[in-house]
Order: structure tokens, then sequence, then C-alpha cells
């Protein structure tokens, strides 16, 4: 375990990740916020899904993923269609539109990195990932089903094997 002081200054890191946060916002075109940016990156990720689903993956209330939906589904983004299986939900798909907005945010946020860090070197772009993506899975098994680190059973299992599928930390894009 590390030093209590370790633990401090991850807290102060973290909470300046804010600026970067907000450097990513500033990017976005303003017809398209970060929870339908992630909206639209979760369905090109994970395919078709329930909303249920998708609010699941967001970690967010279903009133919140609706009105995300809602949003992507007025610009034509997204489509909505009754599912085979259950008549009262609904299936929703990437669209061509979608998937080409998809195409410029994730330019739009390569290029921001590339920018700010181009003097990292790709080891250390590639070290801040796996680090990012340790520390998301260290707290995504952390609930009433939790696992805690290294000790995968369960409902978390699930969560990992879509965390395993997606290498990068979740980003709007």
């Amino acid at each position: 375990m590390a030093a209590r002081s370790q633990y401090e200054e991850l807290a102060r890191q973290l909470s300046a990740v804010g600026a970067v946060k907000r450097g990513l916002a500033r990017i976005l075109p303003a017809e398209c916020p970060g929870g339908s940016a992630a909206v639209l990156a979760l369905l090109r990720q994970h395919g078709e899904m329930r909303i249920s689903r998708l609010a699941e993956l967001l970690d967010v209330d279903m009133s919140v993923t609706s009105r995300h939906v809602a949003h992507v589904a007025e610009r034509g983004w997204i489509e909505r269609s009754s599912d085979p299986a259950d008549k009262r939900s609904r299936i929703l798909r990437l669209t061509p539109d979608g998937h080409d907005v998809l195409r410029d945010l994730n330019r739009r946020t390569t290029e921001m990195f590339a920018h700010n860090l181009s003097d990292w070197s790709d080891d250390e772009v590639g070290q801040l990932n796996t680090l990012l993506a340790r520390l998301r899975d260290s707290f995504a098994c952390r609930g009433p089903s939790g696992c805690g680190p290294g000790k995968h059973s369960g409902d978390c299992r699930s969560r990992h094997a879509d965390s395993d599928n997606d290498s990068h930390t979740r980003t709007p894009v």
C-alpha cells in the first residue's frame, strides 16, 4: 500500500484533471455536448442496445440517459426501433450521420491530445492509458457486488469484459 502522502498527492492531481476535461469540452461542437458524445461513443463501442444498458454504461440515472438519447435522436445521429424481443422496449443504434459525428469528434480529440502532449513519448502516453484504465477498474469494482482489485467475479466480471474491450479511459470519443 502506498503512503498516505501519495494518496493526498493523487487527490490533488486528479482535481487538476478538471483542466483536461474543460479542454475536451471546449473542442466539442455546441450541438454535441459531452453527454451526447458519450452516448455516440458507447453505441459505437458496444453496438446497438437498450436504453437501460446505455444508462448502466454511462453510470447515470435513466432520466439523464433519456435526455441524452433524445438530443442525439433529434439530430438524426441515432435511431430508436422496437426491440423484437420486447415490443415495449427500444433498441438504439448509430446512424451514418452519427458515425460521421464520431469521426469528427475523434479527429478533434486526437488533435487536441497530440498538440498538448507533443513532448510526451509513445511509451509515456501508453503508460498513462494503462494506469488510468487500472484506476478506473479499481473504482468500478467497489460497489455492492464489487470485487476489489484483481479479484473479479460475478456481475463485476461482465463489467470488466466491457472495459477490457476499451483500451482507453472513458472519454467522449
